[in-house]
Formats: C-alpha cells, sequence, structure tokens
C-alpha cells in the first residue's frame, strides 16, 4: 500500500489538473507515481520537463527507455521496471532488448555503452571511472551525448526513488524477474 496517496485523478487540484489531462490524453491513463508526484506541483514539473526536454535529445526513445530499465534495475524500482518494461515494448524494443538493458548487457557496442555509462553513474554517484568514460567513447559516445545519458539517468532516479519513497501501488504488469 502507498505511503503517499496519488491525487484524486477525477477531480485533481487546480494546479496539476491541465498537466494531467495532457498525460491522460498522451498514455491512456495517469498512472499512479505521477498522481502521487501530482501532490506536489513542483515536483510533478519537474519530471515533466525533464522528460519533455530529453523527448527532444539525440538519444532515441529505444535509448531512453534502456537507459530506464537499466537505472531502475540499479536502483530495485519495481514499478520502473514494469512501467517500462510495457513502454519499451511500445517503442519497439523486444522481451530480449527489455531483459538486456536490464541486466546490462546489450549486444550493440553503442547501445551497451549507454546502458554501461548509466548504470555506473547510479553505482558510482556520478563518479564514473575514466575507463568507463574511454570505453564509451571508444564506442561513439561523444560528450553531448555522455550528458545526455547523464540527464536521462538522473531522470530515472527521480521516479526510482519517488517510487521506491512512496510504495507507489503498481498499475502495470509486473515486469518477470531477470534470469538467473
Amino acid at each position: 500500500m502507498a505511503r503517499i496517496i496519488p491525487v484524486d485523478r477525477s477531480n485533481p487540484p487546480a494546479a496539476v489538473a491541465p498537466q494531467l489531462a495532457a498525460i491522460k490524453a498522451k498514455i491512456g491513463k495517469v498512472p499512479n507515481v505521477l498522481a502521487t508526484l501530482a501532490q506536489s506541483p513542483a515536483a510533478l514539473g519537474s519530471y515533466l520537463a525533464v522528460t519533455g526536454a530529453l523527448a527532444g535529445g539525440a538519444l532515441s526513445a529505444k535509448d531512453r527507455e534502456r537507459i530506464a530499465l537499466a537505472v531502475a534495475q540499479a536502483n530495485g524500482c519495481d514499478y520502473c521496471l514494469s512501467a517500462h518494461s510495457l513502454s519499451g515494448k511500445a517503442v519497439g524494443l523486444s522481451e530480449t532488448e527489455v531483459l538486456a538493458a536490464r541486466a546490462g548487457q546489450p549486444e550493440e557496442p553503442r547501445t551497451n555503452a549507454i546502458v554501461t555509462l548509466a548504470r555506473s553513474i547510479v553505482d558510482n554517484r556520478g563518479r564514473v571511472p575514466t575507463v568507463v568514460l574511454e570505453a564509451v567513447r571508444a564506442a561513439g559516445l561523444d560528450d553531448a551525448t555522455i550528458l545526455e545519458v547523464l540527464a536521462n539517468t538522473v531522470g530515472g532516479i527521480l521516479t526510482n526513488y519517488a517510487n521506491n519513497l512512496i510504495g507507489t501501488d503498481l498499475d502495470f504488469p509486473k515486469a518477470p524477474a531477470l534470469p538467473a
């Protein structure tokens, strides 16, 4: 059970009603995590600003989903694992690609570099070892892409930590456990 209750979606506060209506129009529902972030217009607004800006970046939707999956796995966020397993498939990731991103083992070198960097950012609290940066650059990531991976990782951390704090009730099909 959630430790912070979502706003009433049928009668949200005026300060967040337009954002929630836009979310519902775009994806067909207002997920529990966003309805809960809506308790604070600033918290919801920060999430929407980050994801909106990153959607216009250089990374593809598939790459952004891979980052979200890798970060959610690293942070133990079952809610985001479930949500991004579904949204990853919606942008064209196969089940194998979803699991590979979660495990930090995509096959293609550039994709692997993106996921490896995201995991290293989480695991090292931003203090990514030079050897990792050298490896991702060798795989073709330039400084702009490295910073965009960072921004996507931080966006994922926001929702991962929110869900872990809140205990958000799952409203997506539960992601399967990684194979042993």
